[in-house]
C-alpha cells in the first residue's frame, strides 16, 4: 500500500514527488511510457523558469526535475494508467502491463494537450519554427515574420504579445469573423503590426530544418499559395487529459479538473489535481510546479489527519476494553 501515487510526469508531477519525498511519503509516480516529461519535452530554449539566468532546454529541465525528485526517493515507473479508481479509502491504479497499485492518496498531474493541425510536418518542426506557447518561444523572433493560426483569444492574445518581438504578425483564419471577445478582436486590429488572412487555413509547413513558410488553402475556393514566413504559432486551443477521470472527478465549465478554492482538493477525499489539468487560464512550467507543490502539501495534511483519526480510534477502543467488566471465568457443572 502506498501513501501517494502521483499520475504525470511534468513539472507538477515532478514538483509534487520532490515534496511528496521529501515528506517521507515514498511517492510512486506514474510516468507515460511515450510521453514522459510532458510538454516541455517539446520545447527548445527555456528562459522564464526561475533559477536558470541563461535558459535551459525543456528536456533537460524535466531530466533535473526527475533527478531531484527520484534524489529524495521517488520511484518512477514509465507506463501508462488504463484505470483508475478514486472513491473509498484506497486509491486503485491500474497500468498498461497489468500491475495494480494501490494507495491512500492519489494527485492527479496529467497535463493538458495542445490541439495540432495534424499536419506531418507540424512535429518534424517542432521546437524549430513551429510553436504553441508565444510567452515561451516568442523571444526567439525577434524580428521575423510569423503567423498565428487560429480566431479566438487565445490567438489574438499570442498575436498581439508577438508583436513585441516580430516585425510582422499574420493572423490565419479559417472563416471571416473572429470568435475572440470583442476586446481582444479590437486590439488585434488596432496593431499595425498584425494583418489578417481570411477565409484560409494551413494545408503544409515548409522547411528543411527550420520553418520557412506555409501553404495556405482557400476554404472557399480551394487554391493554395505560398507565404514566406520565420515562424507559425498554433493557437486553436488546448485539451485537458482528464479522460481517465471522467465520472469520478467533478470537472469545471472549461473542461479541467475541478477543485476547491485554491487547494488542490477534488470532489474526492484523498484525490488531488495540479498543473494544467485544472488551469484553463496560464498554463505555465512555473505555475505547474507552484500548483504541484500545493498538492502535495494537502495530500500531506490529508494522510496526517488519517493517521491521526486512526489513533484516535484506536484509543477510544482502548478506553472501552479497559472499561468494559471482563467476563466471569465458566463455572464447570457435573451432572450426577
Amino acid at each position: 500500500m502506498r501513501q501517494v501515487i502521483i499520475i504525470g510526469s511534468g513539472p507538477a508531477g515532478y514538483t509534487a514527488a520532490i515534496y511528496a519525498a521529501r515528506a517521507s511519503l515514498q511517492p510512486l509516480l506514474v510516468a507515460s511510457s511515450v510521453e514522459a516529461g510532458g510538454e516541455l519535452m517539446n520545447t527548445t530554449e527555456i528562459e522564464n523558469f526561475p533559477g536558470f539566468p541563461e535558459g535551459i532546454q525543456g528536456p533537460e529541465l524535466m531530466m533535473k526535475l526527475q533527478e531531484q525528485a527520484e534524489r529524495f526517493g521517488t520511484e518512477v515507473l514509465y507506463d501508462d494508467v488504463t484505470e483508475l479508481k478514486l472513491d473509498g479509502d484506497v486509491k486503485t491504479v491500474t497500468l498498461g502491463n497489468g500491475q495494480v497499485h494501490e494507495a491512500h492518496t492519489v494527485i492527479f498531474a496529467t497535463g493538458s494537450a495542445y490541439r495540432k493541425l495534424g499536419l506531418h510536418d507540424e512535429e518534424r518542426l517542432s521546437g524549430h519554427g513551429v510553436s504553441w506557447c508565444a510567452t515561451c518561444d516568442g523571444f526567439f523572433f525577434k524580428e521575423k515574420t510569423i503567423a498565428v493560426i487560429g480566431g479566438g483569444d487565445s490567438a489574438m492574445e499570442e498575436a498581439t504579445f508577438l508583436t513585441r518581438f516580430a516585425s510582422k504578425v499574420y493572423v490565419i483564419h479559417r472563416k471571416d469573423t473572429l470568435r475572440a471577445s470583442k476586446i481582444m478582436q479590437d486590439r488585434a486590429f488596432a496593431n499595425e503590426k498584425i494583418e489578417f488572412i481570411w477565409n484560409s487555413e494551413v494545408a503544409g509547413i515548409t522547411g528543411a530544418d527550420a520553418v520557412d513558410g506555409v501553404t495556405l488553402r482557400s476554404t472557399t475556393d480551394g487554391t493554395e499559395t505560398h507565404l514566406p514566413l520565420g515562424g507559425l504559432f498554433i493557437a486553436i486551443g488546448n485539451d485537458p487529459r482528464t479522460h481517465l477521470i471522467h465520472g469520478q472527478l467533478e470537472l469545471a465549465p472549461e473542461g479541467t479538473i475541478a477543485v476547491k478554492g485554491r487547494s488542490s482538493k477534488t470532489n474526492l477525499p484523498g484525490v488531488f489535481a495540479a498543473g494544467d489539468v485544472i488551469d484553463p487560464t496560464y498554463r505555465q512550467a512555473i505555475t505547474a510546479a507552484g500548483s504541484g507543490t500545493i498538492a502535495a502539501l494537502d495530500a500531506e495534511h490529508y494522510l496526517a489527519d488519517l493517521e491521526q483519526a486512526a489513533g484516535e480510534a484506536s484509543a477510544i477502543g482502548e478506553a472501552q476494553t479497559a472499561g468494559r467488566p471482563q467476563p466471569a471465568d465458566p463455572v464447570l457443572t457435573t451432572t450426577v
